[in-house]
């Protein structure tokens, strides 16, 4: 069966190195993956074509790259699938790396990330006298974030790594829960607080890209609420993320519709330094109609507000039943 690609080349060594894209035209078996059309051409069209392999099996997961604008594993994606009446397969490097040369990105990124979250067992002291044995239901639970094969595709495609790139990224904080809901780590409220600061749990954005993407299912965005959740069941609150929630929850419960400014300054919190950072997003908020002065002076309750009131005593109700 014949699939026309159009990959992403990038050569550091030329003379004006510039990515630039080729296309290329193999006759394969049809049930040929991307991975092996490529192979195809750097075995007989273009030795020149760098890509990264080695399992073939969806098991090592080095072979990830961007098929049709998706982060994907080549050998787990067949060509018939991706292309389209007419259209080649476009094919180039993982997002959120450098590139080293055409298909080939630098995964320092991604292991200086994971080994941020101190991918280990803190044990406890002192040590037990004999082996502690985990409960089965705990362990089923941590397996399915023991279930990433590092490909670094939830990396490649986090738009929140995209825009600030001190955020952990959603690899490494599945990694984390792996560790936070072991019951043999001594470090738990530890790892608790520091993942709930600046770049940890709450500067996810929830574009579910990285549960779109993940190969093995391990969805990290899940991984990343529930250590949300054992954080504040931990009372981890002296962080924006949780100052943004409470705050939402209670503008909400007292008037039934958003208060912009207030949230904002209830997440930064009553630092003038912090609040002062804040001014250049005032004055977009200002532009974009969503401050007093620029709806009014004051922030009014909704008709009816004593309603939403009511949901939620119905919710804590029933929390505490």
């Amino acid at each position: 069966m014949r699939f026309t690609l159009n990959v992403r080349r990038y050569d550091p060594e030329a003379e004006s190195p510039a990515p630039y894209w080729r296309e290329y035209t193999v006759d394969v078996p049809e049930n040929a993956t991307v991975l092996d059309c490529l192979i195809y051409v750097r075995e007989y069209v273009d030795g020149t074509l760098a890509v990264r392999c080695s399992c073939r099996s969806a098991i090592c997961g080095s072979c990830m790259m961007r098929v049709n604008g998706q982060a994907r594993l080549a050998c787990a994606t067949k060509a018939k699938d991706m292309q389209e009446a007419g259209e080649a397969i476009t094919v180039e490097p993982g997002g959120n790396m450098p590139v080293l040369k055409d298909l080939i990105v630098d995964m320092d990124v991604f292991w200086n990330k994971i080994r941020q979250v101190k991918p280990w067992l803190e044990p406890v002291q002192p040590a037990p006298e004999r082996e502690y044995l985990v409960p089965n239901e705990t362990i089923l639970d941590l397996t399915v974030a023991m279930n990433c094969v590092m490909c670094g595709a939830c990396v490649s495609d986090c738009t929140s790594l995209e825009v600030d790139k001190n955020f952990i990224g959603p690899a490494a904080l599945a990694k984390a829960y792996r560790f936070v809901d072991d019951p043999r780590d001594e470090a738990r409220q530890e790892r608790l607080e520091e993942l709930s600061d600046y770049g940890g749990v709450y500067d996810c954005t929830h574009c579910f890209f990285c549960v779109e993407v993940c190969p093995k299912d391990v969805a990290p965005l899940e991984r990343i609420v529930e250590i949300r959740e054992r954080a504040q069941s931990a009372g981890v609150e002296n962080n924006a993320g949780t100052r943004h929630a409470k705050a939402f929850e209670g503008i909400i419960r007292d008037s039934g519709i958003l208060d912009e400014p207030m949230l904002l300054l209830k997440s930064i919190g009553m630092n003038p330094v912090e609040q002062m950072k804040n001014v250049p997003g005032g004055v977009r908020l200002l532009r974009a109609g969503k401050l007093p002065l620029a709806s009014g002076p004051f922030h009014h309750k909704i008709p009816g507000h004593g309603n939403v009131k009511r949901l939620f005593e119905k919710v804590e109700a029933t929390q505490e039943a």
